[in-house]
């Protein structure tokens, strides 16, 4: 990354429509019309994304709440902002006999890495029903690569996230098993984080990048079909496909009461399984901006 310009916001993505609010955002010309100048780079994962947020690279990240909180608890100096949106993945098999996680048992499924919110569904779908995480075999995989790996039968399920959920099932003709609003209904996905010198130091842009989150979301919601020509294109295989994918997100962009509570239960589902050891405060979450 080029660090000439400091009056760039640098901002990162994971190649998803669940960060559609930002692709509107820039596509639509908002930070331009703000007198915003930013460089979007793309991340395969939450936890890359927060690596970069950690050394200082990014100042604006859409990330998956999972490597957003464990980062926090390891005092990478970021906070959450904003929600993005909520649901949006889901459970996968190249087998019409898959009925449920207890079917994959003894099997292979893949996720997009262990600090993603695909691996912390899967484990809890799994403790749900019984299972421990050891009775799977789970790799890391690119999210690109998942979808050809189980359409090829290397692996026997996947937990990913859209638009891939809809292509895997609409295009490679493989099993849904379970939407993510099945294993836990409403739960928090993507949200806004930005890292707390760029809080400090530039707290104008932060409101009004902020601002127009907002703005992105309300766009989206009014018309969620109509924004597929505002993603980019190597995200955006099909129209009809991503149209049908939009339809599986829910969008949000506020900090109010009930999306705290819903990211401090999601918290505690994380520590129930052992990912993350103690109670973090709302106050080291999420910023007041």
């Amino acid at each position: 990354m080029s660090n000439e310009n400091t009056d760039t916001v640098k901002i990162g993505y994971l190649p998803t429509d669940h960060d559609a609010e930002l692709f509107v955002a820039n596509a639509t010309g908002m930070y331009k019309d703000a007198g915003i100048e930013v460089e979007l780079y793309e991340y395969n994962n939450g936890g890359d994304m927060m690596s970069a947020m950690a050394s200082g690279d990014l100042d604006v990240g859409y990330a998956g709440i999972t490597p957003v909180i464990y980062s926090i608890s390891k005092e990478v100096p970021v906070k959450i902002v904003a929600g993005a949106q909520n649901e949006g993945s889901g459970l996968l098999s190249h087998s019409s006999s898959i009925k449920s996680v207890t079917d994959l048992k003894g099997k292979i499924v893949a996720t997009p890495g262990e600090s993603s919110i695909q691996s912390v569904l899967l484990k809890y779908e799994l403790k749900k029903n019984g299972l421990n995480f050891s009775d799977i075999e789970s790799p890391s995989m690119k999210v690109s690569s998942m979808n050809d790996a189980l359409r090829t039968k290397s692996i026997d399920g996947m937990l990913t996230y859209e638009p891939y959920v809809t292509i895997s099932k609409e295009i490679n003709n493989q099993t849904l098993v379970e939407n993510s609003s099945d294993i836990l209904p409403n739960h928090p996905c993507c949200v806004v984080v930005m890292n707390e010198k760029f809080l400090s130091e530039h707290s104008d842009k932060a409101h009004k990048i902020l601002d127009i989150h907002k703005k992105a979301t309300e766009k989206i919601k009014e018309n969620p079909e109509g924004i597929e020509k505002y993603l980019p294109p190597h995200i955006v295989p099909n129209h009809e496909i991503e149209k049908e994918s939009l339809n599986h997100i829910k969008w949000v962009s506020d900090l109010n009461d009930t999306y705290k509570e819903n990211v401090n239960n999601f918290l505690k589902i994380e520590q129930d399984l052992g990912i993350i050891n103690e109670t973090i405060s709302s106050d080291k979450l999420f910023a007041k901006i």
